[in-house]
C-alpha cells in the first residue's frame, strides 16, 4: 500500500518509481494499491496501518491479501531495529515499508530502497 495525498510531487514520484519497478517481470507477483489520506478510505487505511508518521508521507507499506479476511494485511519485519544500510531511517519499525525520511533533506524514497523492502516480503 502506497499512502499519500493529491497535489504531492514527491508522492508522484514514488508512485512512478514504484510502477516502474512493478512493472518488470521480476516483480510481477506484487500489485500497488494507493491510498489518499484526503479521503475518508485512505485515511481509514492509514488508521490502522498504525505504523506511519503522517508527517513523513509518501509512505510505503508492503502487506499481503487474506482471503479469509478479505483484507490487506501488513507483512511483520522480521528484525524490527535492524540497523539498514539502504533503507536508513526510512524503514519502518513494526511492518515491511517506508516512510519518508526528511532528515536528510531529500526526503526520497529510491528504487534501492523500494526493492530492499520488497525483495525482504519474498524471504
Amino acid at each position: 500500500m502506497v499512502f499519500g495525498k493529491a497535489g504531492c510531487d514527491k508522492c508522484a514520484r514514488l508512485l512512478q518509481r514504484l510502477d516502474k519497478l512493478l512493472a518488470q517481470d521480476a516483480w510481477k507477483d506484487f500489485d500497488r494499491v494507493y491510498c489518499d489520506v484526503e479521503t475518508e478510505e485512505g485515511m481509514v487505511h492509514f488508521c490502522e496501518a498504525e505504523c506511519i508518521n503522517p508527517h513523513r508521507l509518501p509512505a510505503l507499506l508492503v502487506t499481503r491479501w487474506n482471503a479469509d479476511t478479505g483484507e490487506y494485511e501488513p507483512v511483520l519485519n522480521p528484525q524490527p531495529g535492524r540497523k539498514d544500510p539502504v533503507c536508513g531511517n526510512a524503514r519502518l519499525y513494526q511492518y515491511l515499508g517506508l516512510q519518508t525520511d526528511y532528515q536528510n533533506g531529500r526526503g526520497v524514497l529510491t528504487p534501492a530502497m523500494m526493492t530492499a523492502v520488497l525483495s525482504e516480503a519474498r524471504a
